[in-house]
């Protein structure tokens, strides 16, 4: 396969691709940022640009304004530098060392069997070539470049108040080209663990390992009112009903990668006394058979398999129990639509992470909500679910949502340009995916804030793909809006 750099070298505008060339080239995971950060900060003191390096580990660049500009009311530029990793099942791809490797396809660059990291790159890249850009007419900007927004927003819950000079913000990490955003939902995520009391294979019993896989995925946010399948739940389902005709034990189960990402696959570890195969398979045909009708037009694609495993040791009876039962009464997917925003989930959670063994367990719930109060009752409701069986459940990583501002002076601003240069009319929508304006805005009171950017589909799911005229577009809407408030 081709690398990033020769499939993007063709591409404009060029200035913005080669920043993202730099952004496949070096792994980004959260919570592993340095390696990118690093390279980033070389690259503007390369560029004689002032750089800082937060307690939180967030990239701030500072560049003065164009000469003639300085009066120009100062704007950030925001976006953050990790990705979700992902890849489809068989992909042998280290996202801590390997490139991710796109494809130029139909208009669009597409990375096959992982994530792309459109999801925000192209939206650093963007920041980028606004910072690289001598022939741009601007005031003062800063670029704040965050770590660890996909698994916690950390960085931007750890930036400090007052770090911000200036006073607008333009967020690049939506997905729609032509809408502005100007509010999203908060969140907060349950984790659930009990320890577990393994007991011993009985003798004679087999081993089997049930993979579910052939499901979409997709971002737990944006395409959570999709009702694409969860893998961990259908699976779970698919349990149950085994338990109801078979002798079943299980020995492991596992589901998810990222705590943003509906479940693409799971797998579960049974056992079953000797020479049950063939009903075992006719079984596990039949549940596919009637997943595949349940999801038609959305998920059909689903597939259910059996392999020959190993097992050493099993979940107790009880553990067993405990776990399938909780795990099949415990929601996923829109919890409430709003009745305010016309269109827009308010209230979500997604079960993203699963990991069942004979000696522990534990999942992980992301809830989201435009109001606070509906993600603090939601989960509170999943951690009523699982006390019932003596099992902990703790909130952690709660964010703010961002309220929306429909008489934003900066918005106002943009839909003009957009009007002007686009001969058209922009949309204003709220979006039920987090973003860390809520967060930023909390800790910088009265920062005016709008977020927009290219269009990007399947983000947090492998074949993430990003359409290149709307890249190019986005570009053109960057360095209009900047240039209209240093001269207007």
């Amino acid at each position: 396969m081709p690398h990033s750099d020769a499939v993007l070298a063709d591409l404009q505008p060029a200035a913005v691709w080669q920043h993202f060339a730099t952004l496949c080239r070096i792994p980004r995971p959260s919570k592993a940022e340095g390696p990118v950060r690093d390279a980033l900060q070389t690259w503007a003191h390369g560029r004689g640009l002032a750089t800082r390096v937060d307690g939180a580990g967030n990239l701030i660049i500072r560049k003065p304004a164009r000469p003639g500009h300085e009066r120009a009311p100062g704007v950030v530029l925001q976006g953050h530098l990790d990705m979700v990793c992902q890849a489809n099942s068989g992909t042998a791809h280290d996202f801590t060392r390997d490139p991710i490797r796109p494809t130029l396809r139909e208009g669009w660059l597409v990375a096959d069997d992982t994530t792309l990291g459109a999801d925000n790159g192209i939206g650093v890249a963007l920041i980028l070539a606004a910072l690289d850009d001598d022939t741009l007419a601007h005031g003062p900007l800063e670029a704040l470049l965050t770590v660890d927004e996909e698994a916690g927003m950390g960085g931007a819950q750890g930036l400090q108040p007052g770090t911000l000079e200036g006073r607008l913000m333009l967020n690049l990490d939506t997905e729609d080209w032509g809408e502005f955003y100007l509010g999203c939902a908060g969140g907060v995520d349950v984790n659930v663990s009990r320890p577990g009391t393994p007991a011993a294979l009985p003798t004679g019993w087999e081993t089997w390992t049930l993979t579910l896989a052939g499901l979409r995925g997709g971002h737990s946010g944006v395409n959570i009112h999709e009702e694409r399948g969860n893998a961990i739940k259908l699976l779970v389902r698919v349990l149950r009903s085994l338990e109801r005709t078979h002798t079943l034990r299980l020995a492991s189960l596992a589901g998810g990668t990222a705590r943003n990402a509906l479940p693409r696959e799971a797998r579960a570890t049974v056992a079953l006394p000797a020479g049950q195969r063939s009903a075992l398979e006719a079984a596990l045909a039949a549940a596919q058979a009637e997943l595949r009708e349940a999801l038609r037009g959305v998920d059909e694609g689903v597939t259910v398999s059996l392999a020959s495993a190993t097992a050493s040791e099993l979940m107790s009876s009880a553990d067993q129990a405990l776990w399938l039962a909780s795990l099949h009464a415990a929601p996923h997917g829109v919890r409430r639509r709003s009745l305010s925003v016309p269109g827009v989930v308010e209230t979500s959670n997604n079960l993203g992470v699963v990991e069942l063994t004979p000696r522990s367990g534990s999942c992980n719930f992301m809830v989201r909500s435009l109001l606070d109060s509906g993600s603090t009752a939601l989960a509170d409701e999943i951690v009523s679910l699982f006390a019932l069986s003596g099992t902990a459940a703790e909130l952690s990583g709660h964010y703010p949502g961002w309220a929306p501002n429909p008489a934003s002076p900066l918005l106002a601003r943009c839909q003009r340009v957009f009007a002007r240069d686009f001969g058209q009319s922009s949309c204003v929508k709220v979006i039920h995916a987090g973003l860390e304006c809520g967060i930023l805005g909390a800790s910088h009171p009265g920062m005016d804030i709008v977020s927009f950017g290219p269009t990007i589909r399947g983000a947090h799911a492998p074949g993430e793909r990003v359409e290149v005229a709307s890249v190019d577009k986005a570009w053109q809407l960057l360095r209009a809006i900047l240039t209209d408030i240093a001269t207007g």
